[in-house]
C-alpha cells in the first residue's frame, strides 16, 4: 500500500481553497505533471479522503431567515432517526453528532419558530429537550493543517501504516493493518455473500 505524505496534503489544501482549480495549476504548485496529480487524487478518492466535491453556499446572500445553533438532547437508541430528520429539513447546512446523544446543527430558518418546525420534521417523543441559540456569524474552515494520515482498518480497526493492505472488493477498496485481517475480511465477505 502506498503512504500518503506530504505533497497529498499539499493537493488537499489547494483543493479546499477551490475545488475547481485545474490540475495543471495543482501540478505547478506541488512540483508534479498533470497526470500524476490526478492519478493522487483519485486515490485520495478511493481511500475515502475525499468524499466529495462540493460548493460552499452562502445562505445568507440567497434567502432570508434567522441563522440558528439548536441542540437537541436524544433519548438513547433514537440519535440516527433524529439526525436524519433534521438533516431533510430546509435550511440547515451542518449537523453534528454528539458522543453524549446529542444533534447539534447549524440553520438559516425563514420562521424564527423553532418549536413547530421541529414537530413538523422530528419524532419529539424522541428528543429530552432543545435548545436554541441565534447567531450573529458563523465560519468555516476546512483546512486538513497539518494532519497526519490515519486510515482504519477494516477489519480491526487499528491504523494502517505503510506497511498495512488494500484490497479492492466489488468495486470498494478497503484498507488493512496486516495480511491476516485482510484474509479474515475476505474470507467473511465471501461467506456472507454465498449466503446472501
Amino acid at each position: 500500500m502506498q503512504e500518503l505524505d506530504e505533497t497529498d496534503l499539499e493537493i488537499l489544501q489547494l483543493l479546499v481553497a477551490d475545488a475547481r482549480r485545474p490540475y495543471n495549476e495543482i501540478a505547478d504548485a506541488v512540483g508534479l505533471s498533470p497526470p500524476t496529480v490526478s492519478d493522487r487524487i483519485d486515490r485520495l478518492r478511493e481511500f475515502g479522503v475525499i468524499e466529495r466535491f462540493t460548493v460552499d453556499v452562502d445562505r445568507s446572500l440567497l434567502s432570508e431567515g434567522v441563522a440558528v445553533l439548536v441542540d437537541l438532547t436524544v433519548e438513547p437508541g433514537r440519535v440516527a432517526d433524529v439526525r436524519a430528520d433534521v438533516e431533510d429539513i430546509d435550511g440547515v447546512e451542518h449537523v453534528f453528532e454528539t458522543a453524549d446523544g446529542s444533534v447539534v446543527f447549524h440553520a438559516r430558518l425563514v420562521d424564527d419558530a423553532v418549536e413547530p418546525l421541529l414537530a413538523d420534521a422530528v419524532d419529539l417523543d424522541a428528543v429530552r429537550t432543545y435548545d436554541v441559540r441565534l447567531l450573529s456569524d458563523s465560519s468555516w474552515f476546512p483546512q486538513p493543517g497539518d494532519a497526519e494520515f490515519a486510515l482504519t482498518c477494516d477489519e480491526c480497526g487499528n491504523t494502517v501504516t505503510s506497511e498495512g493492505e488494500s484490497t479492492r472488493i466489488d468495486g470498494e477498496r478497503y484498507q488493512f493493518c496486516c495480511s491476516s485481517c485482510q484474509s479474515r475480511f475476505v474470507e467473511q465477505y465471501e461467506e456472507l455473500k454465498e449466503a446472501a
